[in-house]
């Protein structure tokens, strides 16, 4: 899926100008409260027309508004999943879903019914209505709903805002899953960095009604001058492993990535499989010589790449193999290194970082 957008609107005292091109399965829109995160999704929807703009869909134009094309929202065929799952009460799991059907054109490739029960884990709530449905069971359905109506596009607007901690982890591993086999591109609008690690391919940075950052999760979290996400207690990288084997004697698993091998406890995942990992900068420590009588499993050769004013103390970027990691320092601990950009070092990874 390919997403071009170009947007001017202004609410108020409120501007948002965003320009982006996003490539991928999952988009996540990230940034904090009254970025305009809500603002772009629903622009994408056709629910609010700005004062200037272009979105087009893998190259099918939705908005131009210097050519006067302006889609109707009900043609636009965008799935969108609220911060509330907005079910008809009246109506059994099942009907809800087939509401859906209504919205799908004539012979648009569609999901059956069952596959997307399947995918969502809702069989067992096909006769309940939804008063008698928790928080992360409304949220599937809504899911569900959305994607029997056959859209190009899924918009989720902080699907997850709603639900307390429990509700969301059960939620996201159907978030996951439909990301990897529902064949829907989706555009994902979150605050919370642990839902776009999970989810994301593609990550945009909102702040202020701009872009801040746009690319690959994978490069963004490594970086430590975007300041919506490096000032953040979380702040870390992340990439994705592949799992090489398992030593159940000393219960740990070896990965390969792009940072080299990472021994880590032991994974319930299958040899060859991918996974991906965020390193938290605050799990990675800096040595300027191969350290010796450690108990680190994870000492890894690095160079310094960037120095930045980070919460409390620096952030020191780290070009690592063919990745990037983040390592957060005190500024006595980076005087008394002698860090600058160029100096070769080693990473050491705490066994933490994989809890």
């Amino acid at each position: 899926m390919s997403l071009d957008l170009d947007l001017l609107h202004r609410a108020g005292d409120f501007t948002l100008e965003v320009a982006f091109r996003a490539e991928g399965r999952v988009t996540s829109l990230f940034g904090p409260s009254g970025a305009g995160k809500s603002t772009v999704v629903n622009a994408i929807a056709g629910l609010l027309r700005p004062a200037r703009g272009r979105i087009a869909v893998d190259g099918t134009v939705l908005l131009d508004t210097e050519r006067r094309i302006d889609v109707r929202p009900h043609r636009r065929r965008i799935g969108y999943v609220f911060q509330e799952g907005r079910l008809f009460p009246h109506m059994t799991v099942r009907q809800n879903l087939l509401y859906g059907r209504f919205f799908a054109p004539r012979g648009a490739p569609a999901l059956a019914l069952d596959t997307v029960v399947g995918l969502l884990g809702i069989a067992p709530l096909l006769q309940r209505r939804p008063r008698l449905l928790s928080g992360g069971e409304k949220q599937r359905v809504a899911i569900g709903r959305a994607l029997l109506s056959a859209p190009r596009l899924l918009l989720m607007d902080e699907p997850l805002s709603a639900l307390d901690d429990g509700r969301r982890h059960e939620v996201l591993p159907f978030l996951h899953r439909l990301a990897e086999e529902a064949l829907v591109p989706i555009v994902h609008v979150s605050h919370r960095l642990d839902e776009v690690v999970e989810l994301a391919s593609h990550l945009v940075v909102l702040d202020g009604g701009q872009v801040r950052a746009a690319g690959a999760v994978e490069d963004l979290m490594g970086r430590v001058d975007v300041p919506v996400l490096a000032a953040r207690q979380d702040a870390g990288a992340v990439m994705g492993f592949t799992v090489l084997g398992h030593d159940d004697d000393d219960g740990t698993s070896l990965l390969e990535g792009p940072i080299g091998h990472l021994t880590v406890p032991r994974l319930d995942a299958a040899v060859g499989s991918r996974r991906r990992l965020w390193l938290h900068a605050r799990d990675v420590l800096i040595a300027t010589e191969v350290p010796k009588g450690l108990s680190a499993r994870n000492i890894l050769p690095a160079r310094v790449a960037a120095l930045a004013e980070g919460p409390g103390g620096i952030d020191v970027q780290l070009a690592c193999g063919r990745g990037q990691l983040i390592a957060r320092l005190t500024r006595g601990a980076v005087a008394d290194l002698g860090l600058y950009p160029g100096l070769a070092v080693q990473a050491i990874v705490k066994s933490r970082a994989f809890g």
